[in-house]
């Protein structure tokens, strides 16, 4: 089969033939239709973050497709069966972690040590075909495309996790920081939830855009959300925790700041400020990821009922290492979907 190997840290991908996987006891074998580009596929080749441990480098951690062969003992899947897997299948379940019986998502990878991830500790999506225990799939609604469900596999994935991590009350104002690849959906499932929403971007050229996602104010950071009365929830998307930080100058008493953005470079601190302090305020600072597979579900959901749109550009498996680059480049808006049938 074809699939997008990484040849070694700092190279470009390349498109080669590798053996066919076949499916073991308890696995499916999925024909992959879409996978996404994620930020961490580009960040892994280039040092980053922990290059794939699997050999050959296969990654992609967004892949969606079609069950073509079931294994021994399959019963809750069937051929012709349209999945998707995710960044994290499953933890080693004896750690002290597992051992809490928490869904398993993206906390489990950051706390089992022998967490298997798509793309790094086991063969990605970046391919025709690849094997995964078939309790490691999520069914895809019949009427959402595999292009758009790849984007939902991890980017929205994230935004909802982030949304539900945010716990707005009914009637909340919901404000996004960046409007990118997370934020664009994150700022879309909020609207479609019913809340008020506010993006927070100092990109010009995305104004228009942020109001066509249904955002009813934009602003350009968070003193600017303060005039505007601020918001109850603040979805940090952006990759900087500076950012983040400036953005509390908006959050409403007893608000909550959810941190979804990667920031590798920078720890987060919370402005020195006597307005408003953030003691005084009885605010809260919530990390979120991927929040388990009940999430994913609704997430696939609202896309599936047109309430989220996800804005992708599609390259086909020839074009891959072009992709990486645009992603690496921020130069995609906002999701990189490679087609692989």
């Amino acid at each position: 089969m074809k699939a997008a190997v990484i040849p070694a840290v700092n190279s470009a991908w390349e498109l080669r033939d590798v053996p066919d996987p076949r499916p073991s006891a308890g696995e499916v074998l999925i024909r992959i239709h879409a996978c996404g580009v994620c930020s961490n596929d580009v960040l892994a080749t280039v040092g980053a973050l922990p290059f794939p441990s699997i050999e050959p480098a296969v990654t992609g951690h967004e892949a969606v497709g079609e069950i073509v062969e079931v294994g021994s003992g399959v019963r809750s899947r069937q051929v012709g069966d349209r999945v998707g897997t995710t960044w994290v299948r499953s933890g080693c379940g004896r750690c002290d972690y597992c051992r809490l019986g928490l869904p398993v998502g993206g906390q489990t990878a950051m706390n089992c040590p022998d967490a298997v991830q798509t793309g790094f500790t086991a063969p990605g999506g970046h391919a025709q075909y690849m094997t995964v225990n078939a309790d490691e799939t999520v069914l895809l609604p019949e009427q959402l495309s595999y292009v758009a469900a790849a984007t939902v596999m991890c980017a929205g994935y994230t935004a909802w996790s982030a949304l539900r991590a945010g716990r707005p009350d009914p009637g909340a104002r919901v404000a996004v920081l960046g409007i990118g690849a997370l934020g664009h959906l994150a700022l879309q499932y909020a609207a479609a939830c019913g809340y008020e929403t506010v993006a927070i971007t100092r990109s010009p050229d995305k104004h228009e855009l942020a109001k066509r996602l249904n955002a009813d104010f934009v602003v350009a950071d968070g003193e600017q959300l303060r005039g505007i009365g601020g918001a109850d929830v603040i979805l940090a998307t952006a990759p900087s925790h500076a950012a983040a930080a400036a953005s509390l100058a908006g959050l409403r008493v007893n608000g909550r700041l959810v941190l979804v953005g990667l920031d590798g470079r920078e720890p987060f601190s919370i402005p020195p400020t006597m307005q408003y302090p953030f003691f005084a305020q009885g605010q809260s600072i919530v990390g979120a990821t991927h929040g388990g597979p009940a999430l994913l579900r609704e997430a696939l959901d609202l896309v599936a009922a047109g309430k989220v749109t996800p804005m992708v550009e599609v390259f086909p498996a020839s074009r891959v290492a072009e992709a990486v680059d645009k992603v690496g480049r921020g130069e995609v808006r906002f999701r990189a979907v490679i087609t692989y049938a």
